[in-house]
């Protein structure tokens, strides 16, 4: 069934998606290239003398918004090309023209006139390709070729599925986030490092740029109004102290703005001042510490799809509603679960108060169910090394190598996220393997944040985490026998209902069936009043709800799939979380 959100129903396709994409390094020069594309799908690698229709980029072509509805399989090269026309003025001689794109999914390349200018594999983070040399004084055509192998192969693909059902999700491809074109100064800023160092009342700035020397103008602003101006050396972190420093919270969620300077070339960005940790309570029970103090995490689980646009919202405005939902229904943290997003939900997250787990996005060959279901209904712990990782589907060295490689970049890409408090490399053993070695990488590339290694099972003992998943039994909190780690409950609930008229499909997945918004809405209250309060005190310090959505056959979300239900009474739900939060902790 055809479910189109209220976003979708009204899209603008001559305006898609024209947000400034980059809120965190943000300038003046911006060319969206979003909207119509012309694309083909060929079954092979040479470009075709004739494209087969219209797709509305950003949207991949098994989308219902993208205007194709085509599922791109192994094997198969999925072409886009479109004019590049430049505005009067937008690129000047001697500057260089950055072309950007979001997102692809999963191995393309780029060419200009013919002539190839950049490619990337991995289908959930940016790159650019500087196409200057490859630019015409008339007529410039841009073509992008991707090929996607999906689940048949060991690439990261998260829960895409090319034989759909239950948990896993239809397989998308192709441009998914947001194509875009600036012109920067030869000599231009790449990045910056923003780390608030909350005890010691400043924030620490490093200035990354093509030049490997020369000072950038730092200023920092709170309110519109300059509080803080340094002389930042290109690539030499600067401790630049702030006055009456204003914390972030989920309460308080104060970003002071940044702007930097480096010759011709001036960028925008932002930062709060917070802590993420884990310490003791008062009890000397182990707690997750917002700012220094024991906060506890209410969190929802956010897989992050669209009932039109699958892996892409259909605006700026849907992604705004998904949080400031969860936010009204008084929850405190999204885990983003097995996607990485665009930037701006991030800058969203970060400027509306709501904290973020970030989930890795899993990959390896075809799972194990005795690995990846088992432990759902019977205590299983399988360690994932060695010999052993063939049975968590990643005897493959590449994929291994690939993964990592990823989970740098993935900490590199989200290191300057204000709310971003835990990093998640591993899900219910998907693709696991090395999980406590990579909970060590992960610490020693960002010590700001804490660490869920293995969310669910097969727990390594690593990490700051010891995460649980509980659907089909009781949750009682287990004995700790001299483990010191904070104890999460990462996923659980997971009940569902069926709300005629808003189901994708026939099927209905979830934990526990519910009849009745009211009916659901006492299932959700009993959960937690006989369960999940009760262990706050005995150490409990985060929970994850399943989930914030339906997601195709996936019926227990909170909202249905087009997000134009709300599927229990608010405010048994936010009686709930207000209880879980203001315990003493």
């Amino acid at each position: 069934m055809t479910l189109l959100t209220p976003w979708g129903a009204t899209l603008d396709t001559e305006r898609v998606l024209p947000e400034y994409p980059r809120p965190q390094f943000a300038r003046d020069s911006y060319l969206n290239l979003n909207g119509r594309w012309e694309y083909a799908i060929t079954g092979s690698a040479a470009e075709p003398e004739r494209y087969d229709g219209e797709i509305l980029v950003p949207f991949s072509p098994e989308s219902t918004l993208s205007g194709v509805g085509r599922q791109l399989r192994p094997g198969e090269t999925l072409w886009y090309r479109r004019p590049l026309a430049l505005p009067a003025g937008f690129h000047a001689a001697g500057s260089r023209l950055l072309l950007h794109f979001g997102a692809v999914d999963q191995t393309c390349q780029v060419y200009l006139n013919g002539v190839r200018v950049g490619g990337h594999t991995g289908g959930y983070l940016p790159f650019t390709c500087d196409v200057t040399d490859a630019l015409r004084e008339d007529a410039n055509v841009l073509v992008v070729s991707v090929q996607d192998d999906s689940d048949t192969g060991h690439h990261s693909r998260g829960k895409q599925r090319l034989r759909r059902g239950g948990i896993w999700y239809t397989a998308q491809s192709g441009i998914w986030q947001t194509v875009w074109a600036e012109s920067v100064p030869a000599v231009h800023m790449q990045h910056l490092t923003l780390t608030p160092l909350l005890d010691e009342g400043c924030v620490e700035v490093t200035v990354h740029a093509t030049a490997t020397s020369g000072d950038a103008g730092i200023r920092i602003l709170a309110d519109g109004v300059s509080v803080a101006e340094a002389a930042a050396p290109v690539g030499v972190a600067v401790r630049i102290p702030i006055p009456g420093v204003r914390v972030w919270s989920p309460e308080d969620p104060f970003l002071y703005d940044v702007t930097a300077e480096l010759g011709a070339d001036r960028v925008r960005s932002y930062f709060g001042m917070r802590s993420f940790g884990v310490g003791p309570d008062g009890d000397g029970v182990p707690r997750l510490l917002l700012n220094g103090q024991p906060y506890f995490h209410a969190g929802i689980l956010d897989q992050g799809y669209w009932s039109d646009g699958m892996y892409t919202a259909p605006s700026d405005e849907a992604m705004v509603a998904d949080i400031a939902t969860m936010k009204r229904l008084g929850f405190t943290m999204l885990r983003k679960h097995i996607k990485v997003e665009p930037l701006r939900w991030y800058y969203h997250c970060d400027r509306l108060g709501m904290l973020v787990w970030q989930d890795m996005v899993n990959g390896g060959g075809s799972y194990h169910p005795l690995v990846v279901t088992a432990p759902a209904v019977t205590p299983l712990r399988l360690p994932d090394r060695g010999r052993w990782r063939r049975w968590f589907s990643r005897a493959n060295a590449g994929g291994r190598a690939q993964f990592r490689a990823e989970l740098r970049d993935t900490v590199e890409h989200l290191r300057n996220v204000v709310s971003l408090a835990v990093w998640v490399p591993f899900n219910e053993g998907w693709g696991q393997f090395d999980a406590a070695r990579i909970a060590r990488e992960v610490a020693e590339l960002d010590p700001t944040r804490t660490v869920d290694h293995a969310s669910g099972w097969h727990d390594q003992r690593g990490g700051d985490l010891r995460s649980l998943h509980v659907y089909f039994r009781r949750f009682r909190v287990p004995r700790r026998r001299g483990d010191r780690r904070v104890l999460v409950l990462s996923e659980y609930g997971g009940y569902n209902l069926r709300v005629d008229g808003h189901a994708f499909s026939r099927k209905d997945f979830g934990y526990r069936r519910c009849r009745t918004a009211e009916e659901l809405g006492e299932a959700f209250v009993r959960l937690h009043t006989e369960q999940i309060e009760p262990a706050i005190p005995a150490g409990l310090s985060a929970t994850v709800y399943t989930q914030l959505s339906d997601v195709e056959d996936e019926l227990n979300g909170l909202l249905t799939y087009d997000r134009r239900v709300v599927k229990l009474p608010e405010e048994a739900v936010r009686q709930v979380n207000a209880r879980l939060r203001y315990q003493r902790l």
